[in-house]
């Protein structure tokens, strides 16, 4: 029986094997994250209170002039709104890097790892099912949000705005994922996350408009524009409003190719340095 479920006639495995390994995946993340609801309420929390505390504080401030890709003057909270939607899967995207850390350390990433299913296959499987879980806290959040009168102009941006944010999804994942690959204990899981997402989430068009960076300070400017929040920010703000920008469509695909591409090679237990230390 356990023949029967190696390998086809011709090399490879059956699409049925590939989907019954891909459900089971992403079923494992999904009982983890509803037997965690701490994780869900944190992930509300966090935005929630940049949306209704800080943007409240700020609005006379920090005003937003009429730029793309709003017609008009727009309140800040509703400027923000997108980089808080980012960042929830930004914060999602470190919350799985530190569970395949654990994993790892636990021993059930070893178990996973050892299938003879292809190893970019079982990445890219566990990258779904994160992702599958920062899109519906992002819904939830504008579910919330929409009490408070932010909302795209038509409804129809609360579906245009969904391949936006599952190409967010996989881009943090991947960097995610590509980070969980450096990290060889869980205690130093807390710096490194710092020392990624704050420069991320702070150095970017999430907070406010990059003009008004470069008015203060060009230098910081331009790494605001080299930061791939910066264009999955922009990304999920036009998708919102129902447009597409091509330039941060590009940015954020192609960081998501390279991060991918950076993950698959670190567990690759014949490229990876990593997985070769720990017999991987």
């Amino acid at each position: 029986m356990a023949n029967a479920h190696i390998k086809a006639a011709g090399g490879g495995f059956r699409l049925g094997q590939y989907a019954i390994c891909l459900k089971g995946i992403v079923w494992r993340e999904a009982l983890r994250f509803l037997h965690q609801r701490e994780r869900f309420v944190s992930a509300l929390v966090r935005p929630l209170v940049w949306l209704f505390i800080f943007a409240a504080g700020f609005r006379t401030v920090l005003g937003v002039s009429i730029i793309p890709p709003y017609d008009t003057y727009v309140l800040y909270e509703v400027y923000i709104t997108p980089g808080l939607m980012a960042m929830i899967q930004l914060f999602n995207g470190m919350q799985s890097s530190l569970s395949m850390v654990y994993d790892r350390e636990m021993g059930n990433m070893r178990t996973l790892l050892v299938s003879p299913l292809p190893r970019w296959f079982l990445l890219t499987s566990k990258l779904a099912a994160g992702t599958s879980v920062s899109v519906l806290q992002v819904y939830a959040f504008l579910a919330i949000a929409y009490f408070w009168e932010i909302e795209p102009p038509t409804p129809w941006g609360y579906l245009t705005v969904l391949p936006a944010l599952i190409l967010s999804g996989l881009m943090f994942g991947a960097l995610g994922m590509l980070l969980s690959s450096l990290i060889r204990q869980l205690e130093n899981f807390a710096g490194i996350m710092n020392f990624v997402i704050f420069p991320m989430f702070f150095a970017s068009s999430a907070l406010y408009p990059l003009w008004r960076v470069r008015e203060g300070s060009p230098k910081l400017a331009f790494f605001c524009e080299l930061n791939p929040f910066t264009h999955a920010v922009e990304l999920i703000r036009f998708a919102f409003y129902e447009q597409i920008d091509p330039l941060a469509l590009g940015a954020v695909l192609g960081a998501t190719i390279v991060f991918l591409a950076g993950a698959i090679l670190a567990y690759d237990p014949s490229r990876g340095m990593l997985m070769r230390r720990e017999g991987l």
